[in-house]
């Protein structure tokens, strides 16, 4: 997937500045797919310049003047285009997980702090997706909104994220747990944990 594709998704939700997509990215974009803001406003002068999104700017009193993107038909197209092509598998590369591979040799205290920064991490992001989702619902039962609801996109994907966090928690716990495990049973008798 190309960055093209996630603001072009973004974009379904009406009209928005750079700024704008920017805070979508943070809030419920960013479970799938991660861009700075500077990589946003390149992508948005990409995608104006090849007609897939247009731009106008807006006068503002006492602020700098602000450019508003919408889709474009061409943009609408590409987005259909992209929905019928199969996507490719996800790679994942994370440096905890390297470290973690590493611990036994490594500083297993510092990989242990950092496992449960992750887990803080998952924490935060899910309460920020909770928001989210009771946003989204306003006050409707889930079931209800999947029926109701315009769009069932940002939802399904909003809980991929919450997912793949829940995971994160889970892993970080039964890591911890072991990590704790071998510390405490090394330290009490060495040369027990050394046989086996």
């Amino acid at each position: 997937m190309s960055l093209k594709h996630a603001v072009l998704a973004a974009l379904l939700e009406g009209e928005a500045s750079g700024y704008d997509l920017a805070k979508i990215f943070d809030v419920s974009v960013a479970n799938f797919w991660a861009a700075t803001p500077q990589q946003l406003y390149r992508e948005l002068e990409r995608l104006a310049d090849a007609g897939l999104i247009t731009a106008r700017v807006v006068e503002q009193e006492r602020r700098p003047n602000k450019r508003m993107f919408s889709l474009t038909e061409p943009g609408r197209q590409d987005l259909v285009a992209y929905t019928t092509a199969p996507p490719r598998p996800s790679a994942v590369r994370d440096e905890l997980m390297v470290q973690v591979q590493a611990c036994d040799e490594g500083d297993t205290a510092a990989v242990r702090s950092f496992v449960a920064q992750r887990m803080e991490t998952a924490r935060a992001k899910l309460a920020r997706y909770d928001r989210l989702r009771e946003w989204m619902l306003d006050g409707r039962d889930e079931e209800t909104y999947l029926d109701e609801a315009e769009r069932i996109g940002p939802y399904l994907t909003l809980m991929r994220g919450r997912f793949f966090e829940e995971e994160n928690l889970r892993w970080g716990e039964r890591a911890l747990a072991v990590l704790d495990r071998r510390a405490a049973v090394r330290g009490a008798a060495p040369e027990a944990a050394h046989q086996g």
